[in-house]
């Protein structure tokens, strides 16, 4: 099956989506510890969450970033996700999506979600032609995602090295074998048609 140009693939169950988040130890152990962020965790902060687990590696360089070495899998509810969808809005202006950049401002300032679309990855951490999903989540959604989504948290800082020494190795098969199994994600035009430029 085509990839769409601009879609959201993820692990996914019927009530839980995965997403991807790298910290420093000193927030990412003890959330992964006690299934729940810590308070030391800035929930007035905007957040980003990713669905797409090579994204991450891309992002925290397989978890080897300064403040990123511990990654996280975060199972948070479909009910959540979905709020945040419908709450969110593009990061950027788009000229025929929005009526005028200021009602695109203004959107922004007040939704707590906001959406950018960035190139997928391959296992080399090159871009692929198709986009995934990255969600910021602030305010209302921030506090939401710590203290009302959250089903699960799993460190999968060890996975991402695994994976990063077959990639090294050029073994990429095995590499493969072991990325999360992400899907499409079953988000219709209710969801996404405001967020697709």
């Amino acid at each position: 099956m085509e990839e769409p140009h601009r879609g959201i693939r993820a692990l996914h169950t019927a009530s839980t989506i995965t997403v991807y988040q790298a910290y420093a130890p000193e927030i990412g152990v003890p959330a992964v510890r006690d299934g729940r962020f810590p308070s030391t965790w800035l929930r007035d902060r905007m957040t980003w969450i990713k669905p797409s687990f090579l994204w991450m590696m891309y992002r925290s360089n397989w978890g080897t970033g300064a403040g990123q070495e511990t990654v996280l899998a975060v199972e948070i509810t479909r009910v959540g996700f979905d709020w945040a969808l419908r709450h969110a809005c593009l990061s950027s202006y788009v000229r025929g999506l929005h009526p005028d950049r200021g009602t695109w401002q203004r959107e922004l300032k007040r939704a707590p979600g906001r959406v950018q679309w960035d190139p997928e990855r391959d296992l080399n951490l090159r871009p692929l032609p198709h986009r995934s999903l990255q969600l910021g989540l602030s305010g209302e959604a921030s506090s939401l995602y710590a203290d009302e989504w959250t089903v699960s948290i799993s460190d999968v800082t060890l996975l991402a090295r695994e994976i990063r020494t077959l990639v090294n190795r050029g073994d990429l098969d095995s590499a493969k074998r072991l990325l999360p199994q992400e899907q499409r994600y079953p988000a219709g035009d209710e969801l996404l048609a405001h967020l697709r430029p």
